[in-house]
C-alpha cells in the first residue's frame, strides 16, 4: 500500500469555480473566442521581438530627465511595463548602505534569511541602511513619477504625488549557487484576480472580449481590489504601482538579476483568458488558434497552485501553463545596472529571478517598491508605521517577529525630512487619510 499515495495528489478545486468561470464569461463567449485567436497570434510574433532584442528591449532612462521624458518615452514605459531609471542615488550612498547591511549581517548572525545554510537573502526590514534608503529624496521622487502614470476618474491627483513608504527586504546573492526561490510568476494577488469583483474590474476588457483596449494603469480597479481574500502569509496587501529595487552592486545578465516579460497588456490579457481555453491537441501547434476551444467544463485556473490548507497561490507562468507566453525563451534580463541605479516593474508583470549567477561580484539590491497614497494603502501605512516604532516585524511579513534587538536597527528619528517622514506615516497622517478617500 502506498501511504504517500493521497499525501501526493493535488487537493480537489471546489465546484465554484467551474460556476465563477461560467459567471465571467456569459454572453460573452462568441466575443472572448475572436479574441483569443488574435491574442495567440499577437503573442507569436511580440515573444519572437523578446527574443531576438534580448535585455535592450527594456526601456532605459535618466532619474533626471524624468520630467521631461518626451510622451514616445513614456509611452514605451507603459506599454512594456518595465523600466530601469539610472543614476537615482549617487554611488558613494548607496556602497555605504551596503557596507552598513554587510556589518549588520556580521554583527546579527542569528538574522533569518535564505539559502538557511548560506544566508544571502535577508528577513530584515528596518536597518537603518533600508530605513535611510526608502527615505531618500531622490527615490521618493522616483516613485511618485511612477504613480503618475496611472490615470483613473475616481483617484484625487494627490493620491499618486504623495508616495508612501513600504518596507520589505534585501539581498546580497553570491556568484555560484543555483537559486530556484522565485520562477516567473506575478504578485499582487491570486485567484483574487478572477473571483473578486473589484479586482475583476481591472480587466473589464479582457473578459469583455476587447484584450486590445485594456489599460493596465487605470487606477480606478485597482484602488478597490481585494488582493488577498485567503490571508496568505507574505502577501502584499498594499496596491504598489511598481514592484521595484535599489542596484547596490553592478549587475547583468547572467549575475542573478531580474528577468521580465516585457508586455504588460499581452501578459495581462492571455493570463487572465487562459483559464477558459483549452488546447485541442496538446501536443500540436499551439500558436495555431484552429487548435484552441473555448472551454470552461473545469474548474482549475491554470498556474493557480491550491494548497491542502484551502489557501492559493499563483499565478505561477509557465510553458506548461502557459504555453503561448514562452516564458521559457522569452523571458529578458534586465540589462547591467550599477550602484544607484533603480529597475521598476509593474504590479501585474510576470517577472522572475535569474537561476544562475555566474558573475565575479555579488548581486545585491535592496527592495523597494512605489506605493501610492490609496485609502487601502494608507491604512496599511498606520499599522506599519505602529510596527517600525515598536520595531517589529511590517504586517505583511508576519504579525510576530521583532527586529528591536538588531545591532543597527533604524529609528523614527533617522526618518529626517518632512517629506520622508509623511510617506512612512510619521507627520502629515491626517492629511494622507483626508486625500486618500477613494
Amino acid at each position: 500500500m502506498n501511504l504517500n499515495k493521497a499525501e501526493n495528489t493535488p487537493p480537489v478545486w471546489p465546484d465554484r469555480f467551474t460556476a465563477l468561470k461560467k459567471e465571467i464569461t456569459a454572453g460573452h463567449e462568441e466575443e472572448l473566442t475572436k479574441s483569443w485567436r488574435a491574442l495567440v497570434l499577437a503573442l507569436k510574433e511580440r515573444t519572437k521581438e523578446f527574443i531576438e532584442t534580448g535585455p535592450e528591449i527594456v526601456p532605459q532612462v535618466e532619474y533626471a530627465e524624468l520630467e521631461s521624458l518626451p510622451a514616445e518615452k513614456v509611452a514605451e514605459v507603459k506599454r512594456k511595463g518595465c523600466v530601469v531609471i539610472r543614476n537615482v542615488v549617487p554611488d558613494e550612498e548607496v556602497l555605504k548602505w551596503k557596507a552598513d547591511l554587510r556589518k549588520i549581517i556580521e554583527d546579527n548572525p542569528q538574522l533569518e534569511g535564505l539559502p538557511v545554510d548560506d544566508k544571502q537573502f535577508f528577513y530584515l526590514y528596518w536597518s537603518k541602511p533600508q530605513v535611510e534608503a526608502r527615505a531618500h529624496a531622490n527615490i521618493l521622487a522616483a516613485t511618485a513619477w511612477l504613480n503618475q502614470l496611472y490615470t483613473g476618474e475616481g483617484a484625487d491627483k494627490r493620491v499618486l504625488t504623495a508616495p508612501l513608504t513600504y518596507a520589505d527586504r534585501f539581498r546580497i546573492r553570491k556568484p555560484g549557487p543555483k537559486w530556484a526561490f522565485h520562477p516567473p510568476h506575478v504578485d499582487g494577488g491570486s485567484i483574487e484576480r478572477w473571483e473578486d469583483p473589484g479586482f475583476r474590474q481591472i480587466y473589464r476588457d479582457i473578459l469583455s472580449g476587447e484584450w486590445a483596449k485594456h489599460d493596465a494603469f487605470d487606477i480606478d480597479g485597482r484602488i478597490v481590489a481585494q488582493s488577498d481574500l485567503y490571508d496568505r502569509p507574505n502577501q502584499a496587501s498594499v496596491f504598489r504601482t511598481f514592484q521595484g529595487w535599489l542596484a547596490m552592486s553592478d549587475t547583468g545578465p547572467g549575475e542573478g538579476t531580474l528577468r521580465v516579460y516585457p508586455d504588460i497588456k499581452l501578459g495581462n490579457s492571455y493570463i487572465i483568458l487562459r483559464p477558459f481555453f483549452s488546447p485541442i491537441d496538446p501536443a500540436g501547434d499551439l500558436f495555431d488558434p484552429d487548435n484552441w476551444k473555448f472551454d470552461i467544463s473545469a474548474p482549475e485556473f491554470p498556474g493557480i497552485i491550491l494548497e491542502r490548507d484551502g489557501k492559493f497561490h499563483g499565478p505561477r507562468i509557465s510553458d506548461a501553463t502557459h504555453p503561448n507566453m514562452r516564458t521559457g525563451e522569452a523571458m529578458v534580463s534586465v540589462p547591467l545596472v550599477h550602484p544607484g541605479d533603480m529597475v521598476f516593474w509593474h504590479s501585474d508583470l510576470v517577472h522572475s529571478v535569474e537561476e544562475e549567477h555566474h558573475g565575479n561580484g555579488d548581486s545585491s539590491v535592496m527592495y523597494i517598491p512605489a506605493v501610492p497614497a490609496t485609502k487601502q494603502n494608507v491604512s496599511y501605512l498606520a499599522k506599519q508605521r505602529d510596527a517600525f516604532i515598536k520595531g517589529h516585524t511590517p504586517p505583511d511579513f508576519g504579525r510576530d517577529g521583532d527586529e528591536s534587538w538588531v545591532l543597527g536597527v533604524g529609528r523614527p528619528e533617522h526618518i529626517t525630512t518632512a517629506a520622508a517622514r509623511k510617506a512612512m506615516g510619521l507627520e502629515g497622517f491626517e492629511e494622507l487619510q483626508l486625500i486618500s478617500v477613494v
